[in-house]
């Protein structure tokens, strides 16, 4: 055997001894002879089949349910309404002129009932205003009534324009009925309100002597003698300054008097209000 013949003869014995031959696709299987392929076709099942297998039953979720639901009523409501109104217009069309006219009388007596009525809600209205405005006016005299008179009772503090009279006794020479005299010259000059030494000064206030000191409604005070006055500055020091007055009464006792006048004083001391034990208003 010759070196040719033997690589052709080795290949000979490589190869298998028959190979089958390769399917091509044909005419009858068009599928190619792919696994699967074809296969409803053999059970006898058509794509129009498994069309309409998949859509029916149809699969609704919830959500497209309630919609559905909400848009027939809402459908059925528009449908209720146009035949509703039909039916009016159809009524009014076939009416009779007596008919009609005996609907617009119905309609202007309606309308005049309805007017009267608004004219009464608007007296009504009217006088529950004035009654209101008239009530709250009331009010608001009586709350002002009731604060002037707790600033002469001395139960609310009070502020305004007036005097601050600073009375320094070194001496110890000054006593209750001078400062007594000091209140009651302010009082006619047209003193509102006043406190001395932060004790509040009112009708029924009273002072005595307590030693070196003074007594003012069983409070001590002591010197120096500080009268807050609320008032008309221009009335109330004149007042202390004339004549004879307290001014000179209280200099010739070696005491000094400072009287200054400012926009605000000040009178914040209250007193407890106090019932009247025999007293009672005569008013019903």
């Amino acid at each position: 055997m010759s070196d040719d013949e033997q690589p052709a003869n080795r290949l000979r014995k490589e190869l298998p001894d028959e190979v089958p031959p390769s399917r091509s696709p044909s005419a009858d299987d068009p599928a190619g002879g792919l696994p699967g392929a074809g296969q409803g076709e053999r059970n006898g099942v058509t794509g129009r089949q498994r069309l309409l297998k998949g859509l029916w039953p149809p699969r609704l979720t919830r959500a497209q349910l309630i919609v559905a639901l909400l848009l027939f009523g809402l459908g059925f409501g528009l449908a209720v309404q146009v035949a509703s109104n039909s039916d009016s217009d159809s009524a009014l069309r076939g009416a009779r002129q007596e008919d009609l006219v005996r609907i617009l009388d119905e309609l202007d007596d309606r309308t005049q009932r309805l007017e009267d009525e608004k004219q009464g809600l608007e007296k009504q209205r009217d006088e529950l205003e004035n009654s209101s405005d008239q009530a709250e006016e009331a009010r608001k005299q009586t709350l002002e009534k009731e604060r002037q008179l707790g600033i002469l009772a001395g139960t609310v503090a009070a502020q305004g324009p007036g005097i601050t009279v600073t009375i320094e006794d070194t001496k110890g020479t000054v006593e209750a009925d001078m400062l007594l005299d000091a209140i009651q010259e302010l009082r006619a000059a047209g003193a509102e309100a006043i406190q001395v030494n932060g004790v509040r000064v009112v009708a029924g206030t009273y002072l005595a002597d307590a030693g070196n000191s003074v007594s003012v409604d069983g409070n001590k005070i002591n010197a120096p003698y500080r009268f807050q006055v609320i008032g008309k500055p221009q009335d109330l020091e004149p007042a202390l300054n004339i004549p004879g007055g307290v001014v000179q009464t209280l200099e010739k006792e070696q005491a000094t008097v400072t009287v200054e006048r400012s926009s605000k004083i000040v009178v914040d001391a209250l007193r407890a209000a106090e019932r009247p034990d025999y007293a009672r208003s005569s008013s019903q």
